[in-house]
C-alpha cells in the first residue's frame, strides 16, 4: 500500500478549470459571442479577398519577393512553382482560405508579441514571471488549445484563430526580449549621453538593432501558425487542413499525400520569404557595423 501514491494529495485541477470555464460561460458567453461575431466579419473580409485576388497576380508578387528578397532569380521562380502546383493540385481556394486565418493570426500575433517582448527585456521580474507561461504554452500539446476555444466561441474559424495565436505568439515575445537584451550597452549609453528620452532610445537604437532577431520570431511565429491551423481544421477552420482530416477520416492516402504536398509547399513559401527577410536585415546590420 505504501507502494501507491496516495489519492487524498492528489490535486483536482480538472475540476478548477472546469469550474473557471463553467463560471466564464455563464457571466461572459455573450461578450465572447459578440467579440466573436466580429472577429468573424474581419476574417471573413479577409478570406474573400485574398480568394478574389487573381492567381496569376498572387504568384506573381510570390515571385517577385523570391527573387528580390532570397536574391536569385531561381529562388523566385522556384516559389512561384510551388504556389502554382498548390494550384495545380485543385487546392488554390483551400489554400487562400489558410493563408488569410494565418495572416489574421500571425498580425494579432505580432500585436501582442512585440510590445510584451518589450516589456519583457525592461523588466527582469516580468520575464521570470513570463518566461514559464511561455514554457508551457510551447509545450502543451496543441490539441488542449481547441477546447476552451471552442467551448468560448463554438466551432469555426474564431476558435481556430484564438487557439493558433496561443500556439503561435510566445516566438515573436521571446526573440523580441533576446533582440533588445543583445543590444551593445555602450550604444545605449551613449544615446542616453546625447539626451535621448526612454521612448527614443527603444524606437530609434534598440528595436533597429533588434530588428534581425524579431524578424527571425516573426518566421518562427508564421511557421508555428501554419501548423496550427491545419490542426484547427478539427473545429472547422475549414483551409488545407480539411483535406488532411478528410483524407485520414477516409483513409484515402492520395488525397492525404496531395494535401499534405499542398501544404509543405505553402510553408516553403512562407519560411523562404520571412527568413530571407531576417537575413537582409542581419546582413544590413553586418554590412552598418
Amino acid at each position: 500500500m505504501i507502494l501507491q501514491f496516495p489519492t487524498r494529495l492528489q490535486v483536482p485541477l480538472d475540476r478548477w478549470v472546469d469550474v473557471a470555464m463553467d463560471w466564464l460561460l455563464e457571466y461572459c458567453g455573450d461578450a465572447f459571442e459578440i467579440l466573436g461575431n466580429w472577429i468573424l466579419v474581419g476574417l471573413m473580409a479577409l478570406e474573400k479577398f485574398f480568394v478574389w485576388l487573381p492567381w496569376p497576380v498572387l504568384i506573381i508578387i510570390v515571385f517577385l519577393l523570391g527573387w528580390r528578397l532570397v536574391g536569385r532569380l531561381r529562388d523566385g521562380l522556384l516559389l512561384a512553382t510551388l504556389l502554382f502546383l498548390v494550384g495545380c493540385f485543385g487546392y488554390w481556394d483551400l489554400a487562400m482560405m489558410t493563408l488569410a486565418l494565418i495572416m489574421a493570426s500571425v498580425s494579432v500575433s505580432l500585436v501582442i508579441g512585440i510590445p510584451t517582448g518589450i516589456l519583457m527585456a525592461a523588466s527582469d521580474r516580468f520575464s521570470k514571471v513570463l518566461k514559464p507561461i511561455l514554457d508551457g504554452m510551447q509545450t502543451m500539446p496543441s490539441f488542449v488549445y481547441l477546447i476552451p476555444a471552442m467551448m468560448l466561441f463554438g466551432l469555426g474559424k474564431v476558435p481556430a484563430l484564438f487557439a493558433t495565436i496561443i500556439y503561435a505568439v510566445p516566438p515573436v515575445i521571446r526573440l523580441t526580449n533576446v533582440g533588445i537584451r543583445e543590444v551593445d550597452p555602450s550604444i545605449v549609453e551613449a544615446a542616453h549621453a546625447f539626451g535621448a528620452d526612454p521612448w527614443k532610445v527603444l524606437t530609434s537604437v534598440e528595436l533597429p538593432l533588434a530588428r534581425p532577431s524579431i524578424m527571425v520570431g516573426i518566421n518562427q511565429t508564421t511557421m508555428m501558425a501554419l501548423s496550427m491551423v491545419v490542426i484547427a481544421s478539427m473545429i472547422g477552420a475549414r483551409g488545407l487542413g480539411l483535406e488532411v482530416l478528410l483524407a485520414i477520416n477516409r483513409i484515402e492516402i492520395g488525397r492525404g499525400v496531395k494535401a499534405g504536398m499542398a501544404i509543405v509547399f505553402l510553408a516553403i513559401i512562407v519560411d523562404r520569404i520571412t527568413a530571407a527577410m531576417a537575413a537582409e536585415r542581419r546582413m544590413r546590420k553586418g554590412g552598418g557595423s
